[in-house]
Parts: structure tokens; C-alpha cells; sequence
């Protein structure tokens, strides 16, 4: 069913095929017309296509199904992009046939004409029609479907109707549509050979768990492939009204705050440090920090904490559904993590020694301490003694910083448990110590710190480098005050997560981890800003 050699489909001159719609996949001759180039082309523009990095092949048809109501019928494609590097990636393309020449003109991908009607293939999600489908599929599902697509509800998602759809927009990596301002249906664009986990914790969470800080699961849309495994294709949630997300958030508050340094007359030179990784409550948080950020961005960050914890609690507290149940730390776990993180340590490597001409200042000074102390930080890595470890690992967000926390009446809820975008699907699903997660947060708020005064230089007269001081005392008490507040909560729940000296070592571990991850898109997109995981690298390897 593929075509190997791209046809030179000449789009002015609609193909003819004579068939009805219903039929058209079936049609060898428009499949071949249809993965010709002219697809590449579509493909290679869309927002949500990974491989822009790669060069592309050519497209298999891999699967594709009904999407229907009634006698309204669309086609949902699942498309195999093969690269000339040797690898390939599936995509999610629904398709329509539209006959009316003003619709979609961005979004047309093939002129054709089906029994001497004229029209355009197009991406189906552009049209209402089927997002009205998908919507009135998944609210009329009903228990146990063992048809090969299968819609799925939850008890939650009752009593409604269709009344309006719309982008979502903004989005890189899937496309979501906002129903009835009441909830967003995500449609997963690269697409694994098996449940998604966003699916699986959403589910969970808001199923099982009754986890209020995250969207409420209410449905989702998944077919069976030939293999008969589950692949999730959409996921519906609950739309939380909100304020924005917790890096916007946060970047408004730490504004205020280095604004603060010349307004209320800081000496940076004098304000009291903390010990690193030290458990603080806000009680032991000195007045002169205090009076300097302000009360109200401390009791923000303990409120994040006891919403971090609350999650793991639910996501360490099960004991029936093997894929959630707590594991202990063991061999496998230990060479599955070494191996992955020594090739990323070396990937890494090689994109710092590529690009120190892009680099000065501190970030050349950093990225030079990187490579020599390259034996150390490999090291760091391979010292992973499992057996001293006492903790267990649970399913955990994976991919956890400010910008997957939406902000609302004074508290957080938790989106988005995708994984990292970098690993496959499996790796995304492998139990890790909850303590990865408050690290990815703890990157996102030594971000915050770093961004707020890159974007903000000419409006605080102190220096670079004074401002960098500042950041790295504030940041130290942030970290202690939320684990101050996480720790405790995560303790009285009986959640393991191992003894201080265990907490800090894999805090450690997965602190220098993040930051070596965010290195290689640091340099390739903004080298201006690899000094911000260069400097949290460093501040690990030198304590």
C-alpha cells in the first residue's frame, strides 16, 4: 500500500477518481496520489511535525479507520514518516473532502475530485462538522466497546450537548480543540504503539485518585492497531478556567522582587544565605528576606509543594493496577538509567564542544569547567548504588516544571503528563523516584530566576553578576521551603521516598540530570541561555 517514489502530482489538475467517498481509502490508486510529495510538503509545514530536524523519505500508510456518525464518514490515517537516517515516526492525520472552494485554503492537501466532484482533501479538525462527531462519539460511548475505535466516557462527562468547538491554539506538539468553553479534547499527533500516558495518568488521577488539582478526565478516543495494541488517537478533559501558568506567574512575582533590590535598598552583600537542600518552614525564612521578595511568592511556593505531594500520595498509594503499584529501587532500573543517561551525558558533550564559539562570559567560563571536569560529572552518573537506596519509585509526571501548572484562585492545578518529549513511550512509563519530579521544578524556578533577569537587564541598575548573586540566594530558599512543606506531607502519608541523606543524593542526581537534558536545547535554540543549566550544573558538581 505504499509508494516508495514520489509521484510529480501535478495539483492544478484535480485527480478523478470514481468511487464515492466511503470507499476512497480502499482505492489503491488515490493512496499512492495521495502519499505522494504533495503530502511531504503538507507535512514537513504543520507545527505539530517532529522530524523538522531530519530528512524525510518518504510516507507509508501504516493504518486507517472510520470516523463516523450516521452517514457522516471521515477517515482517520496513521502515517508512517520514514527518514533517510534510518528511523521513522507515526503521525495522526483525519481527513475530509470538502467541495466548497473558500474553506481551509491553509489547510487543503490535495485537489482531487471524486465521482466529477470537484474538492480538497483536508485535515479534518480544520472542519466543525467532524469535531462535532468525535465529540457526540465519545459523550454517546458506551461500556466495554470492543469495535477496533473505540470511544470511551467517564461518569463525569453527562447531560450536554454539542454547542461550539474552537483551536485552542499555541500549541507545538499535539492540536487541541476547546468545546463548549467547558472542555479541551487533545488529539495526540505523534502517535505511539500504545496507550498514551497522559491518558493513563489523567485517568488514574482524576478516576481513581479523585485528584482535585488536575483536569478531570471525561473521555477519550483510541483504536486497535493490527498488532490489536491500544493506541491512544484523543483525550478529553475538563477545561479549568485560570489565570495563566505557574512560569508567567512566576516570572511577574520575581519581577517584583529584583525590582525590590533598588527600591527598598538591598545590600545583596549582606543578606543571609541558607544551606543548600536545608528543610526550612516559612517561620525560618530571615526577615530580611522577607522584607526583601515579599510573603505572599513563599506561601505561593508551599502551596505548590503540598499540591506536588498530594500527587505523588495519589500516585504512590496504589496497590491492585500493576502499571501505578510503588517498585523498589532494583538491577534493571539501575542499567536502564545509567545507559540512558551516559549516551545523553555524551550527546551533550559533543554539542558543548561544538558550540563554545557561540559561547562568552560566564557561559564560556561554565561550559569550560563542563569539559574538564567531564570525568567527574560521568561518574556522578554511574555511581547509582541501588542497593544503599530505601525509597521506592513510583509512576511520576515526568516532564514536571512551571509552564505544566496552571494557575487559579490562589492555587495550581497540574496538566499535561505527557513525559519528555525526548523519550520513547516506554521509558515514559517506567516508575522514577517522585524526587525527579520536584527537581524538574526546581529547574523551572532557577529558569525563572535566570530569565526574569535576562529579559529585564536595562530596568535594575545593580550588575549582571550582582543580580546572578541575588538569584542564587533566593533561589536556595525556595527550594528549602518547598521542601520543607514537601517532605512533610509526603512523610505523614507514608509515601518512601528514603532518608535525608537518600533524598538528597537522588535530589542531586536528578538536579544534575534536568540540567544536562536542557543543555542541548539550550545550545541549539538560544545559546545566549545555556548558562543557565551550565550554572546548575556546576553549582552541583561544586558542593
Amino acid at each position: 500500500m505504499s509508494s516508495r517514489k514520489p509521484l510529480a502530482v501535478d495539483v492544478k489538475t484535480p485527480y478523478n477518481f470514481n468511487v464515492p467517498w466511503e470507499e476512497l481509502m480502499e482505492n489503491e490508486d488515490f493512496v499512492e496520489v495521495f502519499l505522494s510529495d504533495v503530502l511531504e510538503k503538507y507535512i514537513v509545514k504543520q507545527r505539530w511535525y517532529g522530524g523538522k530536524s531530519s530528512k524525510l523519505k518518504y510516507i507509508e500508510l501504516s493504518e486507517y479507520f472510520r470516523i463516523q456518525q450516521k452517514e457522516e464518514v471521515y477517515y482517520g490515517l496513521i502515517l508512517e514518516v520514514n527518514f533517510t537516517e534510518a528511523f521513522y515516526q507515526h503521525y495522526f492525520l483525519p481527513i475530509a473532502f470538502v467541495t466548497d472552494e473558500d474553506f481551509a485554503n491553509d489547510d487543503r492537501i490535495l485537489p482531487i475530485s471524486i465521482q466529477n466532484q470537484e474538492g480538497y482533501i483536508i485535515d479534518a479538525i480544520n472542519l466543525e462538522a467532524f469535531r462535532r462527531v468525535v465529540f457526540e462519539r465519545i459523550l454517546t460511548a458506551v461500556p466495554n466497546d470492543r469495535t477496533r475505535v473505540q470511544y470511551k466516557k467517564s461518569s463525569l462527562f453527562e447531560d450536554c450537548e454539542y454547542e461550539s468547538s474552537r483551536f485552542m491554539g499555541m500549541e507545538q506538539s499535539n492540536t487541541s480543540i476547546i468545546y463548549n468553553d467547558k472542555c479541551v479534547l487533545k488529539f495526540f499527533r505523534r502517535i505511539y504503539a500504545d496507550r498514551n500516558p497522559d491518558y493513563e495518568m489523567s485517568r488514574f488521577l482524576s478516576e481513581k485518585k479523585e485528584f482535585k488539582n488536575t483536569p478531570a478526565y471525561l473521555g477519550s478516543m483510541q483504536i486497535k492497531d493490527q498488532e490489536n495494541t491500544n493506541i491512544t488517537i484523543a483525550l478529553m478533559n475538563e477545561l479549568v478556567p485560570n489565570e495563566g501558568d505557574a512560569w508567567d506567574y512566576m516570572l511577574k512575582e520575581l519581577h517584583k522582587i529584583f525590582s525590590n533590590l533598588e527600591y527598598k535598598r538591598i545590600q545583596i552583600d549582606k543578606l543571609p544565605k541558607t544551606e543548600r537542600f536545608k528543610r526550612l518552614s516559612i517561620r525560618e525564612i530571615p526577615p530580611q528576606i522577607i522584607d526583601w521578595a515579599g510573603l505572599n511568592v513563599f506561601n505561593k511556593i508551599q502551596k505548590l509543594a503540598k499540591r506536588t505531594a498530594e500527587m505523588h500520595i495519589a500516585l504512590g498509594s496504589e496497590f491492585e493496577d500493576t502499571s501505578f503499584t510503588p517498585a523498589r529501587f532494583n538491577g534493571d532500573y539501575t542499567v536502564w538509567l545509567k545507559n540512558r543517561l551516559l549516551y545523553q551525558f555524551q550527546n551533550r558533550l559533543n554539542a558543548v564542544e561544538n558550540n563554545m564559539h557561540k559561547l562568552d562570559g560566564l557561559a564560556l567560563e561554565l561550559a569550560n569547567e563542563f569539559l574538564e571536569k567531564k570525568n567527574d560529572i560521568r561518574k556522578r552518573f554511574v555511581n547509582f548504588d541501588w542497593t544503599k537506596l530505601k525509597g521506592e519509585r513510583l509512576r511520576v509526571h515526568g516532564d514536571y516544571h512551571l509552564g505544566q501548572i496552571l494557575v487559579k484562585d490562589e492555587d495550581f492545578y497540574i496538566i499535561d503528563f505527557e513525559g519528555e518529549p525526548e523519550s520513547t513511550i516506554r521509558d515514559r512509563k517506567v516508575k522514577q523516584p517522585p524526587l525527579k519530579d520536584v527537581a524538574g521544578l526546581f529547574r523551572s524556578f532557577h529558569y525563572a530566576i535566570y530569565a526574569t533577569i535576562f529579559n529585564n537587564q536595562e530596568n535594575y541598575k545593580q550588575s549582571q553578576d550582582e543580580l546572578f548573586e541575588a538569584g542564587e540566594i533566593l533561589y536556595q530558599y525556595f527550594i528549602g521551603l518547598f521542601l520543607g512543606t514537601y517532605v512533610v506531607e509526603i512523610q505523614n502519608a507514608n509515601i518512601n521516598i528514603g532518608y535525608e541523606q537518600e533524598r538528597i543524593f537522588l535530589l542531586k542526581y536528578s538536579l544534575l540530570e534536568k540540567a544536562v537534558y536542557e543543555l542541548g536545547y539550550e545550545l541549539n535554540s538560544r545559546p545566549l541561555w545555556a548558562v543557565i543549566p551550565l550554572k546548575g550544573i556546576s553549582n552541583i558538581i561544586n558542593h
